[in-house]
């Protein structure tokens, strides 16, 4: 039998150092944009309409910040999670250079953490990831950690490495894109008047809209990243696994929950920052995906007046509308239904 397949990268594969580069590169084209916009329904203004970017000082509508994000994520799944459990979290995260329609996207990872799980049958993975344009300038880079299965049970657990990441992203490193200037931000065009200092810490915004996924959608979404990942696509093989079905690629579930948000954030133009994420619960087709976000924090810029940033936490649900806030019991363990706990931050101009 030809051994010239590749079955990915169990946990006893990876050492802590190691640095993988992935193929293939990715030209984002204003096709991939369209299609985006048909699988989530995105509405920020800047992503939509090149007349809007333009005016802000962008050369054209930037890709959507999470559309780039999942295309990073793509080439990764192939090195990094084609045997993964479960992708668990991530963790600072930050966007740089916007990528435009047009620009080639190329991704690497570092190993930076190991941990094999206590029954010795997986391990959880820590990897940076960053991807590049065809300049060599960094569109993003964030860590994430994901439970990868052992080829061999029996095998030796290496050394426990378990990297010390932030909590949030330090807003002297948040990146505003060069030459961003908001004196002719439209909100009437953007839809909506709320502005960096309409938002107060601790204030709940329910984004009352759902949107249901179907199966063909959150496969094409899936197809569009170049995600290859089995769990998502062969119901054949699913039917044996732990939940019996295909599940629902868990970028789509955060790309549903920032284009929902737009009911209550139309003005946040751009994500700076990804402080931390958890994919809670899985999610399949037939799930009506809903959303509301709590202002963790307003932040204000070094040297600017005419942007600032909201730290927010983002949570997703299914089946489970979010007039009452979902999120944890009592004795602090996840409400049923919810399925995303995303915290990250994002730019939004302030009143002159």
């Amino acid at each position: 039998m030809s051994a010239k397949n590749r079955l990915g990268s169990f946990f006893e594969d990876f050492k802590v150092g190691q640095k993988i580069a992935h193929a293939p590169p990715r030209t984002i084209t204003e096709g991939d944009v369209a299609l985006y916009t048909a699988l989530t329904g995105s509405r920020f203004a800047t992503t939509s309409a090149d007349t809007f970017a333009h005016s802000l000082g962008f050369p054209r509508a930037p890709v959507d910040d999470l559309l780039a994000f999942n295309m990073v994520f793509g080439r990764t799944v192939q090195d990094i999670s084609l045997n993964a459990v479960a992708n668990l979290g991530y963790a600072a995260g930050r966007f740089g250079h916007p990528v435009y329609p047009g620009d080639t996207l190329s991704a690497d990872s570092t190993v930076i953490g190991l941990k094999e799980t206590s029954d010795g049958r997986s391990g959880v993975v820590h990897v940076r990831s960053c991807g590049v344009n065809q300049r060599g300038q960094i569109a993003l880079e964030y860590c994430r950690w994901v439970m990868v299965r052992k080829r061999d049970p029996q095998s030796p657990a290496p050394p426990t490495c378990v990297p010390d990441l932030p909590d949030a992203i330090d807003v002297s490193e948040l990146v505003v894109p060069a030459g961003i200037r908001l004196s002719q931000y439209d909100s009437s065009l953007a839809g909506s008047d709320e502005l960096w200092e309409d938002y107060a810490a601790g204030e709940r915004i329910d984004h009352v809209d759902g949107m249901t996924i179907e199966e063909s959608e959150h496969m094409l979404a899936t197809r569009l990243y170049q995600n290859a990942s089995r769990v998502h696509f062969n119901q054949q093989s699913e039917r044996g696994g732990r939940f019996g079905r295909r599940v629902v690629y868990g970028g789509h579930v955060v790309s549903l929950a920032r284009a929902l948000s737009f009911n209550g954030l139309a003005n946040a133009f751009s994500i700076a920052a990804i402080n931390g994420g958890r994919h809670v619960s899985p999610a399949f087709a037939g799930d009506t995906i809903y959303a509301w976000t709590e202002v963790i924090e307003p932040l204000t810029l070094p040297g600017r007046s005419d942007v600032g940033a909201l730290r927010l936490r983002t949570v997703a649900t299914k089946d489970l509308p979010c007039s009452n806030f979902p999120y944890r019991t009592a004795d602090g363990a996840y409400e049923t239904g919810v399925l995303l706990d995303f915290d990250y931050t994002v730019l939004i101009p302030r009143r002159a």
